[in-house]
């Protein structure tokens, strides 16, 4: 099923401010928790939508991306992976940022009993196309050094999973501190350096990641691109980057499109253009000329008399549009070829072409037989 407008899902303008999004996220999240919505899978699905919505949204590079590409730009290739590859676990760890670290409908919101959640950092790649692959969409296989979660202890750094609760924090992974002012206590919360927000400090580490939880290793990963991608427009795919230490979040892969030229064809937009050189007689009598598509050859029709600047437009043939909007036109501009070099045969022919009222700017059309004699001639 299509996803719906991320704008539309918030319920709010596409120049809505950074504050409005996120209080109509903030609304809708309550509206829709699964504590107040026990066992209602409805609710549950657009729990999830809205926080895939400000997810993106409310990052201002996810943002632009959405609004230049739409859905493509900020996961067209992860070839589909529902609310945007998010877990409860992701859409939980929003939470401090949008309810200021407290949201509670019998504790779930606080599922990590405030302890930070790590978070891998994100991987960008290049990806080249030709243009038939951006015509069609294509399938691309990489191969991507980066870190991923530790075999040998499951990503928890911890070698027989045994942790400790760390003394500094008591397993909150904030520190509280008050401090006496001219205005009275003041309270300050920050991250507990003891164990860096986590709340917990690994007992024994394991031997293969020494405790991160996480190895360097290299992985294969299969993207679908979709049709219309353009030069330089970076595609996501969200849990593919970087494994984050001791069983965290994952991070992006962030693909960005390169677009190899052409050997005939030149991209403006959806369109694609073609120089096509003709030759006098070809552009006075008319003639049948096969040029270059994405797929294959076509074979187009000169009209006699066809002016040198001319563009004809083959409907259809250009490249689809990324949001299903239709597809674009292949151009041909027409040039009429002038010979740079002529023999003394040529240049007594064209000398008595001059007389010609068919080589004024308006040409005699009556006088047609003459440029087939021409046509002769050059042949």
């Amino acid at each position: 099923m299509a996803k719906r407008d991320y704008y539309e899902v918030l319920g709010i303008a596409k120049n809505a401010s950074d504050e409005e999004i996120k209080k109509a996220y903030r609304k809708l999240a309550i509206k829709f928790h699964p504590d107040k919505n026990p066992d209602d899978k409805s609710a549950e699905e657009k729990f999830k939508e809205a926080a895939e919505a400000y997810e993106i949204l409310s990052n201002a590079d996810k943002r632009q991306r959405y609004n230049q590409f739409g859905h493509a730009g900020v996961g067209g290739a992860s070839g589909g992976h529902g609310h945007g590859g998010m877990n409860m676990d992701d859409i939980f760890s929003q939470f401090g940022d949008v309810f200021g670290g407290a949201f509670g409908f019998g504790g779930s919101g606080n599922r990590s009993g405030g302890r930070r959640m790590n978070r891998g950092s994100n991987l960008r790649v290049k990806v080249k196309l030709n243009l038939k692959e951006i015509a069609n969409g294509a399938e691309k296989k990489i191969k991507v050094n980066k870190y991923v979660g530790c075999k040998t202890c499951s990503g928890s750094g911890a070698k027989n999973g045994q942790f400790d609760t760390c003394k500094q924090c008591n397993g909150s992974g904030v520190v509280t501190r008050v401090q006496q002012t001219i205005l009275g206590a003041m309270q300050t919360q920050t991250t507990c350096p003891g164990c860096s927000g986590e709340g917990r400090i690994v007992k024994d580490k394991c031997n293969t990641c020494h405790g991160d939880g996480i190895v360097r290793e290299e992985e294969i990963i299969t993207m679908n691109i979709p049709a219309g991608v353009a030069e330089g427009m970076q595609l996501s795919m969200q849990g593919k980057g970087n494994a984050a230490p001791r069983g965290g979040i994952n991070g992006d892969l962030l693909i960005v499109i390169e677009e190899e030229d052409h050997a005939d064809l030149k991209r403006e937009g959806n369109h694609l253009i073609y120089s096509l050189n003709i030759s006098f007689p070809d552009a006075a009598m008319g003639t049948n000329v096969e040029i270059p598509t994405i797929d294959a050859k076509a074979k187009i029709k000169i009209e006699p008399g066809t002016q040198s600047g001319r563009v004809l437009r083959l409907k259809g043939k250009g490249l689809p549009d990324i949001n299903a909007y239709g597809r674009g036109d292949l151009l041909v501009e027409i040039s009429v070829y002038t010979p740079a070099h002529l023999s003394p045969d040529e240049k007594k022919m064209l000398e008595q072409l001059k007389t010609s009222k068919n080589f004024e700017p308006n040409p005699n059309k009556k006088e047609k037989g003459f440029f087939e004699r021409m046509k002769d001639y050059f042949e």
